[in-house]
């Protein structure tokens, strides 16, 4: 929507109003099905906008089209809200964002490197 966006809009493809109850999960069709180059992804992310003022979230944001699908692009929304929320046909529901993919070549091991960090995780550091 704007010069400066990097994300395109994904629209409804709804065929009727939907209503998205609090708490609720659906796979929204958007209408669109598109041709990814090899070495790239589309991202399908939230509106930050929807996510704000409405609760709406992209469950497995940001959800990865690969770049040998074919299929219709379906933003999986989730309600976070404490109202239900109307889907209407027409209306952007969230972006898709453009990546490079960078391939991994995994080697199995039976040791890690060590580091000063290793394995502490989730909260380790404080607050």
């Amino acid at each position: 929507m704007s010069e400066g966006a990097s994300g395109v809009d994904l629209y409804a493809a709804v065929e009727t109003e939907l209503m998205l109850e609090p708490q609720q999960i659906r796979a929204i069709p958007s209408g669109v099905f598109v041709e990814v180059p090899t070495g790239y992804e589309a991202q399908v992310r939230a509106r930050s906008g929807l996510a704000l003022k409405n609760g709406l979230a992209v469950v497995n944001a940001p959800g990865t089209i690969d770049s040998d699908y074919r299929g219709e692009i379906c933003v999986i929304l989730c309600n976070l809200g404490k109202e239900p929320f109307n889907i209407q046909r027409g209306m952007r529901i969230a972006q898709l964002v453009f990546q490079p993919v960078v391939r991994a070549e995994l080697e199995e091991t039976e040791e890690l490197q060590k580091t000063k960090r290793n394995e502490g995780g989730f909260g380790h550091t404080g607050v």
